[in-house]
């Protein structure tokens, strides 16, 4: 199977913290930009984070900067998304997406593969 997996959602406090995982399948992600994506209830799919494919270049949306971390793993064939001071604003499914691409920086509507999602729920 050619796909990926996000893990790590779930429950957690305003102020607290989570890291997300995004695990290929069936290939290799060294050339491959990875981008995360969020979309809440009622709203659009929005850009989260993207990373290239190196790890050299990452770009964060404003809303999260100063709070998320975007990181790969090319050897775990993984990428992370570390999120801090988490805020109920952040509620939402997350998603990640792979775009092939030695150059590319943040995968397009277009990208080559999506993974299903995980719930990430900040409430009291």
């Amino acid at each position: 199977q050619l796909q990926l997996v996000e893990s790590g959602g779930g429950l957690v406090q305003p102020g607290g913290s989570l890291r997300l995982s995004c695990a290929a399948s069936g290939f290799s992600l060294d050339d491959y930009a990875i981008g995360w994506f969020r979309q809440a209830p009622g709203k659009e799919r929005e850009g989260v984070s993207c990373i290239s494919s190196s790890g050299a270049r990452t770009s964060y949306a404003d809303s999260v900067k100063g709070r998320f971390t975007i990181s790969r793993d090319n050897a775990k064939n993984t990428v992370y998304l570390r999120m801090n001071s988490l805020k109920p604003e952040d509620t939402a499914i997350y998603y990640c997406a792979a775009h092939r691409g030695v150059f590319r920086l943040c995968p397009g509507q277009n990208a080559d593969y999506w993974g299903q999602g995980t719930q990430v729920t900040v409430s009291s």
